[in-house]
Protein backbone atom coordinates (compact mmCIF):
# COMPACT_ATOMS: atom_id res chain seq x y z
CA UNK A 1 0.00 0.00 0.00
CA UNK A 2 2.88 2.29 1.17
CA UNK A 3 4.31 1.84 -2.10
CA UNK A 4 0.70 2.62 -4.26
CA UNK A 5 0.96 5.88 -2.58
CA UNK A 6 3.91 6.43 -3.04
CA UNK A 7 4.27 5.76 -6.71
CA UNK A 8 0.88 7.66 -7.28
CA UNK A 9 2.06 10.87 -5.44
CA UNK A 10 5.42 10.94 -7.93
CA UNK A 11 3.15 10.03 -10.84
CA UNK A 12 0.63 12.36 -10.27
CA UNK A 13 3.06 15.04 -9.24
CA UNK A 14 5.17 14.17 -12.59
CA UNK A 15 2.33 14.49 -15.07
CA UNK A 16 0.52 17.14 -13.24
CA UNK A 17 4.17 19.24 -13.85
CA UNK A 18 3.86 17.94 -17.59
CA UNK A 19 0.26 19.43 -18.34
CA UNK A 20 1.36 22.56 -16.17
CA UNK A 21 4.59 23.03 -18.55
CA UNK A 22 1.75 22.65 -21.70
CA UNK A 23 0.10 25.50 -20.13
CA UNK A 24 3.25 27.65 -19.94
CA UNK A 25 3.62 26.76 -23.86
CA UNK A 26 0.41 27.48 -25.01
CA UNK A 27 0.71 30.84 -22.86
CA UNK A 28 4.01 32.09 -24.44
CA UNK A 29 3.92 29.98 -27.83
CA UNK A 30 -0.05 31.56 -28.57
CA UNK A 31 -1.21 34.34 -26.02
CA UNK A 32 -3.48 31.53 -24.73
CA UNK A 33 -4.21 32.89 -21.17
CA UNK A 34 -3.68 30.09 -17.78
CA UNK A 35 -6.18 28.89 -15.83
CA UNK A 36 -7.30 30.90 -13.12
CA UNK A 37 -6.08 28.74 -9.75
CA UNK A 38 -7.19 31.04 -7.50
CA UNK A 39 -10.87 30.66 -8.98
CA UNK A 40 -10.69 26.96 -8.88
CA UNK A 41 -9.18 27.43 -5.50
CA UNK A 42 -12.43 29.23 -4.53
CA UNK A 43 -14.75 26.28 -6.19
CA UNK A 44 -12.66 23.60 -4.25
CA UNK A 45 -12.89 25.74 -0.95
CA UNK A 46 -17.01 26.20 -1.39
CA UNK A 47 -16.38 22.12 -2.67
CA UNK A 48 -15.16 21.63 1.03
CA UNK A 49 -18.28 22.80 2.48
CA UNK A 50 -20.81 21.15 0.66
CA UNK A 51 -21.48 23.88 -2.66
CA UNK A 52 -20.73 21.91 -5.64
CA UNK A 53 -22.56 24.53 -8.00
CA UNK A 54 -22.34 27.84 -8.57
CA UNK A 55 -23.87 29.96 -11.06
CA UNK A 56 -20.32 32.15 -11.77
CA UNK A 57 -17.76 30.89 -9.74
CA UNK A 58 -16.34 35.01 -9.90
CA UNK A 59 -19.47 36.11 -8.00
CA UNK A 60 -18.83 32.90 -5.10
CA UNK A 61 -17.68 34.43 -1.63
CA UNK A 62 -13.88 34.24 -1.33
CA UNK A 63 -11.56 32.08 0.86
CA UNK A 64 -8.14 33.48 2.07
CA UNK A 65 -5.51 31.43 -0.01
CA UNK A 66 -7.10 31.03 -3.05
CA UNK A 67 -4.50 30.43 -5.14
CA UNK A 68 -2.37 28.30 -3.09
CA UNK A 69 -5.86 26.47 -2.54
CA UNK A 70 -6.14 25.74 -6.26
CA UNK A 71 -2.66 24.90 -6.72
CA UNK A 72 -3.37 22.40 -4.28
CA UNK A 73 -6.45 21.04 -5.26
CA UNK A 74 -4.74 20.58 -8.92
CA UNK A 75 -2.06 18.74 -7.74
CA UNK A 76 -4.33 16.97 -5.44
CA UNK A 77 -6.12 15.53 -8.56
CA UNK A 78 -3.18 14.83 -10.60
CA UNK A 79 -2.15 12.40 -7.70
CA UNK A 80 -5.75 10.72 -7.42
CA UNK A 81 -6.06 10.19 -11.24
CA UNK A 82 -2.22 8.32 -11.36
CA UNK A 83 -4.02 6.36 -8.32
CA UNK A 84 -6.53 5.45 -10.92
CA UNK A 85 -4.01 4.78 -13.41
CA UNK A 86 -2.17 2.31 -11.05
CA UNK A 87 -5.39 1.04 -9.56
CA UNK A 88 -6.34 -0.38 -13.32
CA UNK A 89 -3.37 -1.19 -14.89
CA UNK A 90 -1.44 -4.58 -14.24
CA UNK A 91 0.50 -5.16 -11.02
CA UNK A 92 3.59 -4.89 -13.51
CA UNK A 93 2.88 -2.01 -14.97
CA UNK A 94 5.61 0.06 -13.49
CA UNK A 95 8.20 -2.34 -14.16
CA UNK A 96 7.08 -1.76 -17.62
CA UNK A 97 4.97 1.23 -18.25
CA UNK A 98 3.03 1.17 -22.05
CA UNK A 99 1.62 4.40 -23.10
CA UNK A 100 -2.01 3.31 -24.07
CA UNK A 101 -3.05 3.20 -20.22
CA UNK A 102 -1.87 6.18 -19.53
CA UNK A 103 -3.27 8.20 -22.31
CA UNK A 104 -6.37 6.44 -22.38
CA UNK A 105 -6.63 7.89 -18.36
CA UNK A 106 -5.68 10.69 -19.59
CA UNK A 107 -8.41 11.06 -21.65
CA UNK A 108 -11.17 9.40 -19.46
CA UNK A 109 -10.17 12.17 -16.70
CA UNK A 110 -11.35 14.97 -19.56
CA UNK A 111 -14.87 13.89 -18.01
CA UNK A 112 -13.93 15.35 -14.56
CA UNK A 113 -13.19 18.62 -15.98
CA UNK A 114 -16.49 18.56 -18.17
CA UNK A 115 -19.08 17.20 -15.83
CA UNK A 116 -17.95 18.28 -12.54
CA UNK A 117 -15.30 21.16 -12.77
CA UNK A 118 -16.73 23.50 -15.19
CA UNK A 119 -20.49 23.15 -14.36
CA UNK A 120 -19.54 24.08 -10.90
CA UNK A 121 -17.80 26.85 -11.35
CA UNK A 122 -20.82 27.59 -13.55
CA UNK A 123 -19.16 27.46 -17.41
CA UNK A 124 -22.11 24.35 -18.05
CA UNK A 125 -21.15 21.25 -18.85
CA UNK A 126 -18.05 20.48 -20.95
CA UNK A 127 -18.09 25.00 -20.96
CA UNK A 128 -21.24 24.87 -22.74
CA UNK A 129 -22.01 28.44 -20.84
CA UNK A 130 -18.78 29.66 -22.81
CA UNK A 131 -19.29 31.76 -26.17
CA UNK A 132 -15.39 29.66 -27.22
CA UNK A 133 -16.71 26.37 -26.06
CA UNK A 134 -15.14 24.00 -28.71
CA UNK A 135 -11.94 26.07 -28.19
CA UNK A 136 -12.24 25.30 -24.74
CA UNK A 137 -12.82 21.60 -25.29
CA UNK A 138 -10.36 20.86 -27.82
CA UNK A 139 -7.97 22.69 -25.70
CA UNK A 140 -9.11 20.19 -22.48
CA UNK A 141 -8.61 17.33 -24.83
CA UNK A 142 -5.31 18.28 -25.95
CA UNK A 143 -3.78 18.96 -22.05
CA UNK A 144 -5.59 15.72 -20.84
CA UNK A 145 -3.56 13.93 -23.77
CA UNK A 146 -0.58 15.96 -22.39
CA UNK A 147 -1.49 14.84 -19.14
CA UNK A 148 -1.38 11.61 -20.15
CA UNK A 149 1.90 11.74 -21.94
CA UNK A 150 3.00 13.27 -18.44
CA UNK A 151 1.86 9.99 -16.32
CA UNK A 152 3.63 7.79 -18.51
CA UNK A 153 6.94 9.32 -18.62
CA UNK A 154 6.90 9.31 -15.32
CA UNK A 155 6.25 6.21 -14.96
CA UNK A 156 9.32 5.93 -16.99
CA UNK A 157 11.49 7.96 -15.03
CA UNK A 158 10.58 6.14 -11.81
CA UNK A 159 10.42 2.64 -12.57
Amino acid sequence: MIDFLYHSILIGIGATAVFDLWGLFLRYAFGLPGANWGLVGRWFCHLAGGTVYHEDIAKARPFAYERAWGWIGHYAVGILFAAILLAVVPSNWLQQPTLIPALIVGLVTVGAGWFLLQPGMGAGIAASRRPNANRIRALNIAGHIVFGLGLYASALLIR
